[in-house]
């Protein structure tokens, strides 16, 4: 490699001859899932334990016509995605993801985890659940069901109506 000094204030020709390979690569970036291994990594590196969550790195993995699916909503479209992960954000204090389980059969990933997380007058729960991912032709991530017990894994936290909740689930359907 060569180097070159440049003393004014605007890019130096070297710079630019760097640069451009950086930005066609880039722009040429093919984002597609290609394997499980890069779903758990892309899906982990989401939750970052030193701050909020951010999804800006995976969007772009998605499919524009996604359609998300869990047990409180159904969202169509990558732009109601993205909005949803932004009040999920902003509505909670920390949130932590372990992967714990894969498997993959073509193109349907499947990912078993468990979510920690915390809303901002609430002790920590953790959510048990998984999520079914399925890949178009093009490795976007076109759906997405996430399975979890929503009020049972968070009403296991709040002191005494923890136990009452599950003395009633086992009552009525144990």
């Amino acid at each position: 490699m060569q180097l070159r000094a440049c003393t004014e204030r605007r890019q130096c020709p070297a710079d630019a001859e760097l640069k451009a390979p950086r930005r066609k690569a880039a722009a040429a970036m093919d984002y597609r899932i290609t394997s499980l291994e890069q779903l758990v990594t892309l899906w982990t590196d989401i939750y970052n334990p030193e701050g909020k969550p951010d999804w800006s790195h995976i969007l772009p993995y998605y499919d524009e016509h996604i359609v998300f699916r869990d047990a409180v909503q159904e969202i169509r479209g990558k732009a109601e995605f993205a909005a949803m992960t932004e009040r999920l954000v902003a509505r909670a204090g920390s949130l932590a993801m372990e992967v714990r389980n894969t498997a993959r059969d073509g193109n349907i990933l499947f990912l078993e985890w468990v979510m920690t997380l915390s809303f901002k007058k609430y002790p920590k729960s953790s959510v048990y659940g998984a999520s079914r991912l399925t890949l178009n032709e093009a490795g976007k991530i076109v759906e997405q069901r996430d399975y979890y017990d929503l009020w049972g894994d968070i009403f296991d936290n709040i002191p005494r109506f923890g136990p009452a909740y599950r003395r009633f689930m086992r009552r009525k359907f144990g």
